[in-house]
């Protein structure tokens, strides 16, 4: 799955189930399966989109990433330094960055701009954490001489999200997941902080982990997507790849769902039907056989495994389909159009 021999980032079996308590004696009576043996790799300056409908795990999956949520099992490797092994949560967190979707809630009322982007740098003992935020802000697009002293409620939305932004970079960061980060602007501001985005990642080498709903908008920043459903990845490649030829049927039904702008091009059904299982008792084999219109009683016991479509491929799938030694009737035919 590595894309790079050395990776900057590899996530290894991934794994957090919350509990849901009950009773008089508040005991553990089931979990919720958020995220279930999650693993990938990040290339130093890729940008890898992460997609997927909501309860999926995506979230889950960021807030893990820097150690907002503690996770049950698994492995996180940033530069070959593993946490918990040879690097603590402070040292993760000052090369893990994140920027929140809610861009008025992720700041404190209190503070200041410019004390908000230099708080982080100041707690991590960072030289000149003041000159650090202004010259940050400068490059953000809010002009320190006159946002400095403002407080959250003053700004808009975008200039909310661009102080967001200013405040992980304080960090100098070498990854920075962003999760539905530009979903709640205008179309106009979220096109202009996409283009930000993009000059940041190359000026000062960053490695996006980039999660939207809007496949558009993932496509546009993406060097690879990563799909995934009720807490597991179904697939990952290259994001011109999957665009062209999604090989799991629930990153094909979630690329029909997209809407068109050709007015003769209308959706009469719609591309998948019924909700998600339930997270706390997942089906087994295959999570997505009770909605799969091509599953087969193989898809109901046996679960797939995340393998390249075809050998030394990039483009990795979890369906029986692209198993030949899976059992299923359509085995090594694919999807079919």
């Amino acid at each position: 799955m590595s894309v790079t021999d050395k990776p900057l980032l590899s996530v290894r079996d991934l794994k957090k189930h919350f509990p849901i308590k009950g009773g008089i004696l508040g005991r553990t009576q089931a979990m919720v399966q958020a995220v279930d043996g999650v693993s990938f790799d990040v290339a130093p300056g890729e940008t890898l989109g992460i997609v997927g409908e909501s309860g999926c795990g995506k979230s889950t999956t960021a807030k893990l990433l820097i150690g907002l949520t503690d996770r049950d099992e698994g492995d996180i490797v940033l530069n070959d330094k593993t946490l918990g092994r040879d690097m603590n949560l402070r040292a993760l967190r000052r090369d893990i960055q994140m920027v929140f979707q809610d861009s008025y809630a992720s700041l404190n009322p209190r503070m200041t701009i410019l004390d908000s982007v230099a708080f982080g740098a100041r707690v991590q003992g960072l030289d000149d954490p003041l000159g650090r935020s202004r010259r940050l802000m400068d490059r953000v697009g809010l002009a320190a001489d006159r946002f400095a002293h403002r407080y959250p409620h003053e700004l808009s939305g975008g200039q909310r999200q661009r102080v967001n932004i200013a405040r992980a970079l304080a960090m100098s960061p070498k990854v920075v997941v962003l999760d539905e980060a530009v979903s709640a602007l205008d179309k106009s501001v979220e096109a202009q902080v996409l283009n930000l985005l993009a000059d940041l990642r190359a000026e000062f080498g960053l490695t996006y982990i980039f999660i939207s709903h809007d496949l558009n908008v993932v496509r546009y920043i993406s060097d690879r997507i990563l799909v995934m459903y009720l807490g597991e990845v179904v697939e990952i490649a290259p994001v011109d790849l999957i665009w062209a030829d999604q090989a799991h049927p629930y990153t094909r039904s979630l690329f029909s769902a997209m809407p068109s702008m050709d007015p003769d091009s209308r959706t009469e059904k719609p591309p998948l039907a019924g909700d998600p299982p339930n997270p706390i008792d997942p089906p087994s084999g295959c999570r997505f056989h009770t909605r799969c219109p091509l599953a087969a009683p193989v898809c109901k016991t046996r679960h797939p495994v995340l393998a390249p479509r075809v050998q030394g491929s990039a483009h990795w799938v979890a369906c029986h389909l692209h198993d030949v030694s899976s059992g299923h009737p359509d085995a090594g035919k694919g999807l079919t159009a």
